[in-house]
């Protein structure tokens, strides 16, 4: 009709606090972001938040992918894991959405993803997953008191010494990765809210 007013259209959601706008992105950081579209539909907000910057978003983006998808000892299950209980002790919102998420969708559990965000020890856990989840926890809340009595723990219950090297690895990069999150006010895509439930 005319003469109407148009319906006012919502914004799209922040990904972060920060008004950053995207840096130019690298050929390779352009390819990245288009396997993520064909292979989940979606880039994820975490990406988008580092893209203000084509070299940090490369780095994240490197040592994402090595430490959670490389060939490792550890299930990409288990690294998921790895990252939800870490987050939890963080009350990282950003990461407990996406991996949380992951959790579920590895799993299969919808239960277990649910049990992992809220505390660890609810989940009927094999010695194995929740000797990992105490060192991480433990390596998260006060490192400073991690000693050789924790890492015997660790291959107490058939871990290799490179596997605690990567439990460490990975709960190290959440920590950081948290904190960043939580510094900028990083949002979860929407998608992750509903994944596997």
């Amino acid at each position: 009709m005319v003469g109407e007013v148009p319906a006012k259209q919502d914004a799209p959601p922040a990904v972060m606090a920060l008004a950053l706008p995207q840096a130019e992105l690298s050929q390779e950081m352009q390819a990245f972001f288009a396997k993520c579209e064909e292979k989940l539909g979606y880039v994820p907000n975490v990406l988008l938040a580092y893209a203000h910057d084509d070299a940090k978003l490369a780095a994240f983006a490197t040592l994402y992918n090595d430490l959670m998808l490389a060939p490792s000892g550890l299930s990409k299950l288990e690294r998921e894991m790895i990252a939800v209980a870490v987050s939890s002790v963080n009350r990282c919102y950003y990461c407990l959405t996406a991996h949380g998420a992951a959790v579920r969708q590895l799993s299969g559990d919808p239960v277990l993803g649910e049990m992992l965000v809220m505390n660890y020890r609810a989940a009927a856990l094999s010695p194995r997953h929740r000797a990992m989840l105490d060192f991480a926890e433990k390596l998260t809340e006060v490192p400073h008191l991690v000693e050789e009595e924790d890492r015997q723990s660790l291959r107490d219950a058939g871990f290799t010494e490179r596997d605690i090297w990567d439990i460490g690895a990975v709960a190290a990069f959440f920590n950081m990765s948290n904190r960043m999150a939580s510094a900028v006010d990083m949002r979860p895509n929407a998608e992750y809210h509903g994944s596997v439930r």
